[in-house]
């Protein structure tokens, strides 16, 4: 994988460039969210709309001071980059209402789980720029890990605004498209892996007398802290955990209790039940996209 890192001289590249989120749910919000909160694109030039919740809309224009517009009022043909940010189950419908409208220059970024690039290429006919997008909810803090997968007609400028876009969110990683499911069982459901241990650690040292809120930033600070070691050293990560292993330490006796009850398997175990939940999902999608069926995967 290779990442494109974050830079504070992105904004030339934006050049007053519109974008429009189509959907407005919880990927859409933690993606404006990230966006809003890097300041590299004026806030008039970001703008949301969904099918029919003119509230949600309202809720997302109070609260990042960009503008919600319903279909009919946004013009889809004035924007430079184009978010499919719908449900799945939606795209085709979504698709076929948006080809009339969207021109060919028009970079379209897909977020849509199960959707190829070549499906939204072929539904939409004209050596449509597509970029498929893998986020996680990290974005919303600008700390997001985000993969991106190029469609055939993507040129090179076209890669560097996407990269710079989703950079506001994040760190950005290109890779084949075959490795979105994969990709999805390591970063898209990754957090929920820390969230999960991290109620473990609160608990316990709640249980041995710390305050909870005490417990959790301890743990907290501690995942940070750990994951900045193995971004700016550059070390292995057996490494770091070996400069810290003291023979019948304490360390050692927690990591053989984690051995022992399996910890490292079931981390494993969770990656890879994720990613085949992420092709079966595909699969499913697959099977319900006629007439363009065969194209997803």
């Amino acid at each position: 994988m290779r990442t494109k890192k974050r830079t504070k001289e992105m904004l030339p590249i934006f050049d007053q460039k519109k974008v429009a989120f189509i959907g407005a749910g919880s990927m859409a919000e933690g993606m404006i969210s990230g966006i809003v909160r890097a300041n590299k694109i004026p806030k008039q030039n970001i703008c949301v709309t969904n099918r029919s919740n003119t509230e949600r809309l309202a809720e997302l224009e109070l609260q990042y001071g960009i503008t919600g517009a319903t279909p009919n009022e946004l013009c889809i043909e004035d924007m430079d980059v184009l978010i499919l940010a719908m449900k799945p189950k939606d795209a085709e419908s979504a698709l076929s209402s948006l080809k009339s409208r969207i021109q060919p220059h028009q970079l379209i970024l897909s977020v849509l789980a199960g959707i190829t690039t070549s499906y939204i290429e072929q539904s939409l006919l004209n050596e449509q720029p597509v970029v498929r997008v893998m986020p996680n909810t990290s974005s919303m803090i600008g700390a997001s890990a985000t993969a991106i997968a190029l469609g055939k007609y993507v040129s090179k400028d076209l890669k560097k605004l996407a990269e710079a876009l989703l950079g506001c969110m994040g760190e950005v990683y290109t890779i084949q498209e075959n490795q979105m499911d994969i990709f999805t069982g390591i970063a898209g459901s990754g957090p929920a892996y820390f969230y999960y241990l991290m109620e473990f650690i609160e608990k316990t040292g709640e249980e041995a007398g710390l305050d909870k809120q005490l417990s959790r930033s301890i743990g907290a600070q501690t995942l940070l802290g750990a994951a900045k070691m193995l971004m700016e050293t550059g070390e292995q990560p057996e490494v770091l955990r070996d400069n810290i292993t003291s023979p019948n330490g304490t360390t050692a006796a927690g990591l053989q209790a984690l051995k022992k009850s399996g910890g490292g398997e079931a981390i494993s175990q969770a990656i890879k039940h994720a990613a085949m939940r992420s092709k079966e999902i595909s699969d499913d999608i697959e099977k319900t996209a006629a007439p363009l069926s065969g194209v997803i995967k």
